[in-house]
């Protein structure tokens, strides 16, 4: 490594040890303030990275492998409050239990574990599922099977794990066996037929953290509204192919169904024919309309006051007038132009005095004489 006095040009005169070794330390304060200042500005995490969620691959069941190495990675013997929980200090991911029926998964069920989710940073949802054989006693029949359902909520983005057969009641023993830190819910208190709300013990140990219902929207809703246009989904199935044994529907039923399936689709081919029909005659009336007015500027171009048969007739106005009334032929001899034009003299019956001889008769043939003639 080249000395600082070698850097220097052969002319200068090499600078004193004293200098060079103040020009070190003050190079060396400035990369130490350049240091200082950036750790003002750095804050360390608090907690660890946060987990993303699961949307190439359904979750897994919690007897799979990735979930039992993700239990056995946490550390349950550090509690984490509530506190913790909000302020983002907790030092492991926050187990979050969320639990429900989750029969025909629609869009409140998506909500309400999307708000499990995001109750807090770095949260690693469970989700335990109710069995057929439970909800069937606790609550009712189900629409879909629980593995129907549990293949349901393993689909949903915002789930980590789906703990199957889910206990309607959640005791201590399964708390700690799932290392769960809090329980997400509707603060609703969920009694289903008793008085005693099944999460009480759960708020009591201040584990419970509460969601928001979504409104106008729940499996009985859906329910409701299949039952209410009953005749119309049969009425469709049988359409598309089902059985009247599949839909367990009678004989008289299937029969009356399928006539009115038939009376719609005449119905349906009537209205599509009228709305042809009516858009041919618009088109025709379009095309009338255009063509009406072509005509009638044709007309006014000929016809009209300007048109070109007017100024024609002005043209030619002395022309056809000479044409429609000739002139009389003139006769012989000079004469006027009045005697020309004047009519021919009327003539007696015995005028004779145009004859030859005429001087020789006597004018006067009437039998009466004078008076005082003999």
């Amino acid at each position: 490594m080249a000395s600082a006095a070698s850097l220097q040009s052969p002319d200068e005169e090499p600078l004193p040890f004293e200098m060079l070794s103040s020009r070190k330390r003050s190079h060396a304060e400035s990369v130490a303030a350049i240091v200082e200042e950036e750790r003002q500005y750095f804050i360390p995490p608090v907690a660890p990275p946060l987990k993303k969620p699961t949307i190439c691959k359904p979750s897994p069941f919690t007897n799979d492998e990735e979930a039992v190495r993700e239990s056995d990675a946490c550390d349950y013997s550090t509690k984490i409050t509530l506190d913790m929980a909000r302020a983002g200090t907790a030092p492991r991911p926050i187990r979050v239990y969320a639990d429900g029926i989750y029969d025909l998964f629609h869009q409140g069920h998506a909500r309400q574990l999307m708000q499990a989710k995001n109750l807090f940073p770095n949260v690693y949802l469970l989700v335990g599922v109710n069995s057929d054989s439970m909800t069937h006693r606790r609550k009712g029949k189900t629409v879909m099977t629980e593995d129907e359902r549990y293949e349901a909520v393993r689909h949903c983005r915002y789930v980590d794990e789906v703990v199957p057969d889910a206990p309607w009641e959640l005791e201590d023993d399964f708390l700690e066996a799932h290392k769960i830190d809090f329980v997400a819910h509707d603060d609703i208190p969920y009694t289903t037929g008793s008085a005693t709300d099944v999460y009480a013990h759960i708020k009591e140990r201040g584990m419970f953290v509460s969601t928001e219902r979504t409104e106008g929207v729940s499996t009985s809703d859906v329910v409701s509204r299949i039952v209410k246009d009953y005749d119309v989904y049969v009425r469709r199935n049988l359409a598309r192919g089902y059985s009247a044994k599949e839909l367990n529907v009678s004989y008289i039923n299937e029969k009356k169904y399928r006539l009115q399936n038939k009376i719609d689709d005449l119905k349906k081919k009537g209205k599509e024919m009228m709305e042809d029909i009516e858009g041919k005659r618009t088109d025709l009336i379009q095309k009338w309309e255009e063509k009406s007015r072509d005509f009638i500027d044709a007309f006014l171009m000929l016809f009209g006051r300007d048109g070109r048969l007017t100024q024609y007739l002005a043209e030619k106005k002395d022309s056809v007038m000479m044409a429609l009334s000739p002139p009389s032929s003139p006769k012989l001899g000079s004469q006027s132009s009045e005697d020309c034009n004047s009519p021919p003299a009327k003539t007696s019956k015995f005028d004779f005095s145009s004859r030859p001889g005429a001087s020789l008769v006597d004018d006067d043939y009437s039998d009466d004489e004078e008076p005082g003639s003999i």
